[in-house]
């Protein structure tokens, strides 16, 4: 991994800021912007704080760039393979309808496309290499996003 993940998330999120200072748009509603904010935390902190919790468990680590000693099918990763992806994505989301940065929000699918080609493409080349049969049928039962 050359980048490391969130920081792909961050870079699209102060893309759109900067853009978003140069060509404000109207956002939500307050109480709809609190709203989809407080979703999109919440789920973040479900995804990624289960995920997280399932991989101590499993004494394997979270950063990507380090070895992978285990793989993990439980929990969010029967529903998702990339629940700590799809959560930053959730919390990106929810901080730019908290904070009304549209920009941001219109940036996210090329963050998501960034990360699905360069960053989960790459990892699951490693963990189809490191698992194998177990891998490959992993992937064939679980979606890689939802």
């Amino acid at each position: 991994m050359r980048i490391p993940p969130p920081l792909i998330y961050i870079a699209g999120y102060v893309g759109g800021l900067a853009v978003e200072a140069a060509s404000p748009l109207s956002g939500l509603p307050p109480a709809l912007a609190l709203a989809a904010a407080a979703i999109g935390v919440a789920i973040w902190l479900t995804l990624d704080g289960s995920a997280m919790l399932l991989f101590q468990r499993s004494r394997t680590s979270v950063v990507p760039m380090k070895p992978t000693t285990a793989l993990v099918t439980t929990g969010p990763y029967r529903v998702t393979r990339n629940p700590m992806y799809l959560g930053m994505a959730f919390l990106y989301a929810g901080l730019g309808f908290a904070f009304g940065v549209i920009w941001a929000l219109a940036l996210l699918p090329v963050v998501l496309l960034i990360v699905d080609r360069q960053v989960i493409a790459r990892e699951e080349r490693y963990l189809e290499a490191k698992f194998g049969d177990e891998y490959r049928e992993y992937k064939r039962r679980v979606r890689r996003w939802l």
